[in-house]
């Protein structure tokens, strides 16, 4: 049997997104391993799960203490370390967010199992677990593989790396914990949270993404993108060189500096496909690149290659579909 256990975030009273992806994924493995799967979730109250929740899982284990209203990192590793322990599971996910980055090194350290970090992909050979991770800003894919007589492996992965199954349809028995004992105090105290200028899009959750780069030429130019985005049903993104310059706020940007995406289109204007660009779009469906560089490196890359202008195709496509 190889069992999975998922660590599930949430915050300002929310379920985070990048657990919902992980614990797809690791519906996926659980399968494979015929191993069950279980969800940990320490909140002060966890009524902000949906209400389908618990089928994502065979097991959620519900612990809920007031220390648990925002990240505690003592007691949180206090916690999922002893339900390791206890459990003994092939494998912990969790993502490679603030949380997991303090969390999965503390878990490493307190159970001793081997720790890979900010993965963009898991794979089994047999019940051997592989991660894929980028190293040098995306340039190099760096193989991990565990060894076969490892009692485990703890996995930070990284959001936007897996897409969100509609459902999992496991049995979904919830084991709830108040008022956990015997909790250590805490090193840290949460102060607030601070708005990092997230935006009003979320490119992560877009499933067609027309992109532009410095081919562009200019801030003003955007607007045209925008509208062909728009008759597409699409959103607005970027490479750097767009950031870079103050055309576009980070929000929109792609890449290993930016956002990882996984829309089922991505339409390339202007964008020469540099490695961190190209790291960024990994798990996208279908890639589109227009770039009048023939010898581009987004070439490389693309399901499908123009070779023109990015504004007379995108002036082409309006006309198209205006008629």
């Amino acid at each position: 049997m190889g069992d999975i256990l998922v660590f599930v975030e949430h915050r300002s009273g929310s379920l985070r997104e990048v657990s919902l992806q992980i614990i797809s994924k690791a519906d996926e493995l659980a399968t494979k391993l015929a191993g069950r799967l279980t969800a940990v979730v320490l909140a002060a109250k966890a009524d902000f799960l949906p209400s389908d929740f618990s089928s994502r899982a065979d097991r959620l284990i519900v612990v809920e203490d007031e220390r648990f209203s925002d990240f505690d990192f003592t007691a949180a590793a206090e916690v999922i370390s002893k339900i390791i322990k206890e459990q003994s599971p092939h494998l912990v996910m969790m993502g490679h967010t603030p949380w997991g980055m303090d969390l999965g090194p503390a878990l490493s350290v307190r159970t001793g199992l081997p720790l890979s970090t900010d993965c963009v992909d898991i794979t089994l050979d047999g019940t051997r677990v592989k991660t894929v991770r980028q190293l040098y800003g995306g340039k190099l894919f760096a193989r991990v593989s565990f060894r076969d007589d490892s009692k485990g492996c703890i996995i930070t992965v990284r959001p936007g790396s897996f897409p969100v199954a509609a459902s999992c349809g496991r049995k979904g028995e919830l084991v709830r914990i108040e008022n956990a004992a015997n909790l250590p105090a805490s090193s840290s105290r949460f102060i607030e949270y601070l708005d990092t200028g997230a935006g009003e899009i979320d490119i992560t959750q877009a499933e067609l993404l027309v992109s532009i780069g410095r081919g562009v030429g200019e801030k003003e130019r955007i607007e045209e993108i925008r509208e062909l985005a728009g008759l597409l049903g699409g959103v607005v993104s970027c490479s750097r060189p767009v950031v870079d310059r103050g055309w576009l706020p980070k929000y929109h940007q792609v890449g290993t500096s930016g956002k990882s995406v996984k829309p089922k289109v991505y339409l390339a204007l202007g964008i020469s496909g540099a490695f961190q660009h190209v790291a960024g779009i990994a798990g996208a469906g279908t890639v589109i690149a227009v770039n009048k560089d023939k010898k581009a490196p987004i070439f490389r890359v693309a399901d499908y290659g123009v070779v023109e202008d990015l504004f007379a195709f995108s002036d082409a496509l309006k006309e198209e579909l205006g008629k």
